[in-house]
């Protein structure tokens, strides 16, 4: 039987202004896939379901509030588990309220842009793939 990794089980969140712009965490330049622009959120610890490890995450990294019925699931990714040893899963949600005004707290920066905004900045590659399925359909 093959070794079968373990995966990591990641949510973000794609938050959205209601002006057509969605905002983008900047990792900080000394962690791992530094300088390059995330939907912002983080791992699902032991524990938490994705909805609550992603309601935590998004008050520690950006200071804001959000109520569970406020997250809608909208799209994932995963790495291949021949390309990582450890490969992730990010689920993403769409928010569209949440209470607060949204600030880099843990370093980096964060900036609202718009799809094709977000279609040229520099992501790591689980990023590129979600943009590119949520923003599937305005392409169109």
């Amino acid at each position: 039987m093959k070794n079968i990794p373990t995966w990591r089980l990641v949510v973000a969140g794609a938050l959205n202004d209601g002006d057509g712009r969605w905002l983008m965490h900047r990792r900080p330049f000394h962690k791992h896939h530094g300088g390059l622009w995330e939907f912002p959120g983080g791992k699902v610890e032991n524990g938490e379901n994705p909805p609550f490890a992603l309601i935590r995450e998004l008050e520690e990294e950006l200071g804001i509030s959000i109520e569970a019925d406020d997250l809608v699931p909208s799209r994932f990714a995963h790495e291949c588990s021949q390309v990582a040893e450890n490969p992730i899963v990010i689920l993403l949600y769409r928010i569209a309220v949440w209470a607060g005004i949204p600030a880099a707290l843990e370093g980096g920066e964060i900036g609202w842009f718009t799809p094709q905004e977000i279609a040229a900045l520099d992501k790591p590659p689980l990023d590129i793939a979600l943009a590119d399925r949520l923003f599937e359909k305005e392409a169109r």
